[in-house]
């Protein structure tokens, strides 16, 4: 087994590599002074089971070409089996057509990392579950949820008694629903919508969160305009506090420090991406999940009862 990973998130590839016992191997990934990407691979892979570390996140389009350079690389170094790891699938949220002229990049991501030469895929999280049927290969989904679960069980929110899961839209639903069955808890919606357009978006909460503890659980965290809205809606129907946990912190344009201003008193993330340093901010690492994911994939082991 080889692990190889590229700039997007060294540091999680180290430690899933210290984990496992295994030293990544040395990769030489530079550009030209075009911008080009170079990657030379300088360990012999010649038949071996070969795992490429890289999420797409920020910058996405630079992580996803040396990415697919890297794949190359392998392929024409006769890797026995190459399998993606992208912690973080970039440009999931585009994956479905919602205008006449628009693209389903997802699914041309899927095709081009096909095409590139990967033999499997592992992931986390996906933003919509159909994105595994856009591909021809095998593709794992962890989920985060075992790790979200454990963290709030020691925590004071769920301790007093009086905690509620929040989904921040319908789509969720099933999210929140899941993680609420393991904690015994009830659950709430909140409702987005806009009467007309050019109008605020308007948060309507379903659910009795009058004096709860709030604990909204997403998937992804982008600007983080939408969380401060919801987390204000909850605080103005009477919640007490409110907390979230999101798998994946893309946290643009500022969106970090927007959470520190917000209503929030805490935000759970993963570091499926590189996460800044923020006061709100709390870190839960994957490297754990992926490494026995990774070692389950090594050994043609089911990676479905990691979440029974």
């Amino acid at each position: 087994m080889k692990l190889i990973t590229g700039n997007a998130n060294t540091k999680l590839a180290t430690d899933i590599a210290n984990i496992a016992g295994v030293e990544l191997c040395e990769t030489l990934v530079t550009r030209f002074a075009d911008n080009e990407i170079w990657v030379e691979i300088k360990d012999n892979i010649r038949g071996e089971d070969v795992f490429l570390i890289q999420s797409t996140c920020n910058p996405a389009n630079d992580n996803l070409m040396e990415l697919l350079i890297m794949v190359d690389a392998c392929k024409r170094a006769s890797a026995g089996r190459i399998t993606a790891v992208i912690p973080y699938y970039g440009y999931a949220r585009q994956d479905r057509k919602p205008a006449g002229r628009s693209p389903i990049s997802a699914k041309l991501v899927a095709n081009m990392l096909e095409a590139a030469g990967v033999d499997r895929m592992l992931t986390m999280d996906l933003h919509a579950g159909q994105i595994q049927g856009f591909f021809d290969i095998p593709v794992d989904n962890l989920y985060a949820q075992p790790l979200f679960v454990e963290d709030l069980l020691s925590s004071p929110m769920i301790s007093a008694g009086n905690a509620i899961i929040v989904s921040p839209d319908a789509g969720g639903v099933p999210r929140a629903r899941a993680i609420a069955k393991k904690l015994n808890l009830d659950i709430a919606i909140i409702d987005k919508r806009r009467d007309r357009a050019n109008e605020s978006e308007a948060m309507n909460v379903i659910g009795d969160v009058k004096g709860k503890q709030c604990i909204i659980v997403d998937d992804i965290i982008d600007t983080g305009g939408t969380l401060v809205k919801a987390a204000q809606a909850l605080i103005s129907e009477g919640a007490e506090e409110v907390e979230a946990y999101i798998t994946h912190g893309v946290l643009s344009k500022g969106g970090a420090q927007r959470m520190e201003k917000s209503a929030l008193s805490r935000l759970v993330i993963t570091d499926t991406i590189p996460a800044p340093e923020n006061k709100v901010l709390k870190v839960i690492s994957v490297a754990n999940i992926f490494t026995e994911a990774i070692r389950r994939v090594h050994h043609d082991e089911s990676i479905s009862v990691l979440f029974e």
